[in-house]
């Protein structure tokens, strides 16, 4: 069995006392899909002394700043003002790719070990960045904003400014709207991940977005209405804002695990083959990666997002690897204690005590499922007569110390197998429902760019479908393999009791 999981769970803070904790340390992110909404400028003040931004005709529809995902020209003029400003010369060129319609390409012999990219820190976008208004930053960070909205607001700042910032260049080459779950509608996610627990996930992530914002909005922006301007600060920007955060934002271990935004680096595509993530180098103060792979000239250099599943890559960066590409691919399976239970009550408060709760996810992989799970499936069919040991089998199933000390009641065995199957097979009808009526789907479309948008959507839930179900088919023969055999041997057993019994008669 594979060594046990752990939940993670990616939400935003629900106020801003909270910190937020969203990608494991060290991995770079990085977003990969296309739209076009139209370009509206937004007007700013040269002359404003005060750090007023003077109200913009910022409409409702569309970021007004960014550029298509597919843009090489951007990238190349991002590149360009980069070097201008102390970037070395790079071993890497920007070009369009067919993983990830534009990434890097190494235009020498890269070696395996070997260092690139060198982004020093006056190019690199964190908590401290100096604001171009920084009567706005003041303010955020005497209410003690954390990083993220923090970061997400500089952002939207300096956007405002267009070609009046420092970042404008970089900016230019963000994508208009990051194709996360996050810019999935409610209906979209309700009609192509039904079948999926990433769905809820997404759900969370844009209520906890949208709770950030109003957060911010009561107690910050509508106070300074002077340097936050509803028609700038407002749920669509702060969409976009954070959009590009979950898809781009590091987190630096050797700069006391500092997040930024990275120019350039962030260009890198992700690979499920390689293992290499960003991080910044002492020796030469810069942020760099060390490839764990040589690349021939004309290759796309590939660095790791993170050991995420197909559904962690899809909510936060918009793509599913190609099924069996990912090593690191999982599928959450809910579970939840049946009301009807004589202990039900008992259980509940077991489980509270570790923080869980009646309904629980785990995650399962195609070589097993976790240690955890098994303690709640124990836990589960539980009879009464061992109440005793509930508060041990939901500390297990919580597992809180990463112990991973596995429990095993071995009179229990057979009904938590059933169990466990029950809910995989459960879930296994859902993704064959959607898969079977995701052929004749009616996307009732009349715009071209529209049934694009819903043929792209639809077959990224497909994907994401088909690679979670492989899961859960796996699951579900090694689950009915252990029972088959387990009764066999129970039958074998009472067979040999029978032919002994009759013998002494």
């Amino acid at each position: 069995m594979a060594e046990a999981l752990k939940i993670f769970q990616t939400t935003l803070m629900p106020s801003l006392s909270q910190t937020p904790s969203f990608h494991k340390p060290s991995f770079q992110t990085l977003s990969l899909r296309r739209t076009s909404p139209p370009i509206i400028r937004c007007t700013i003040s040269p002359t404003s002394t005060s750090g007023e931004i003077s109200k913009a005709a910022v409409g409702s529809k569309g970021i007004p700043w960014g550029c298509e995902i597919d843009s090489v020209e951007n990238a190349a003029a991002l590149e360009k003002w980069l070097r201008e400003c102390g970037l070395p010369e790079q071993k890497m060129d920007i070009k369009k790719v067919e993983v990830g319609e534009r990434g890097l390409v190494a235009n020498n012999n890269i070696r395996k070990g070997e260092k690139l990219l060198f982004v020093p820190p006056s190019l690199v976008i964190s908590a401290d960045s100096e604001w171009s208004f920084p009567e706005a930053g003041e303010v955020l960070k005497r209410y003690d904003v954390p990083d993220w909205p923090l970061i997400a607001t500089y952002l939207i700042s300096e956007a405002s400014l267009m070609k009046s910032s420092r970042w404008s260049n970089y900016i230019s080459a963000l994508p208009r709207q990051p194709y996360s779950l996050l810019y999935w509608t409610r209906g979209e996610l309700d009609r192509y991940l039904e079948a999926s627990q990433i769905r809820e996930r997404a759900i969370e992530r844009i209520n906890n977005v949208t709770g950030t914002y109003n957060d911010l909005r009561a107690r910050i922006f509508s106070k300074h209405p002077n340097l936050f301007p509803e028609e700038i600060y407002n749920m669509e920007t702060f969409r976009w804002s954070f959009g590009i955060l979950f898809s781009r934002l590091v987190r630096l271990p050797s700069l006391d695990g500092r997040v930024a935004l990275v120019p350039w680096a962030d260009m890198l595509n992700h690979s499920c083959d390689v293992e290499t993530f960003l991080d910044y180098d002492k020796s030469t103060k810069g942020v760099v990666f060390t490839t764990d792979r040589p690349y021939q000239p004309g290759e796309q250099v590939f660095i790791s997002y993170g050991r995420k599943s197909n559904g962690e890559l899809l909510l936060s960066y918009g793509f599913v690897p190609r099924q069996g590409t990912n090593p690191r691919d999982s599928v959450e399976l809910p579970f939840s204690l049946k009301k009807s239970d004589k202990c039900y009550e008992q259980k509940v408060e077991a489980l509270k005590k570790h923080g869980l709760s009646a309904s629980q996810c785990f995650p399962l992989q195609v070589t097993g499922w976790p240690l955890e799970l098994m303690a709640y499936a124990y836990l589960a069919v539980s009879p009464p007569s061992m109440s005793g040991k509930f508060e041990e089998m939901a500390a297990a199933a919580s597992n809180k110390n990463n112990t991973n000390k596995e429990i095993r009641i071995p009179e229990l065995e057979e009904q938590a197998f059933q169990y466990i199957l029950d809910s995989c097979e459960s879930s296994i009808s859902k993704y064959t429902k959607f898969l079977q009526a995701s052929g004749s789907m009616d996307l009732d479309i009349t715009s071209p760019k529209q049934l694009n948008r819903k043929v792209f959507l639809k077959q990224l839930a497909v994907d994401l479908c088909n690679s979670e179900q492989r899961i859960l088919f796996r699951t579900q023969y090694i689950l009915r393999r252990k029972l088959r055999d387990m009764r066999r041997g129970e039958l074998k057993a009472l067979n040999l009791f029978d032919s002994v019994s009759k013998f002494f008669k």
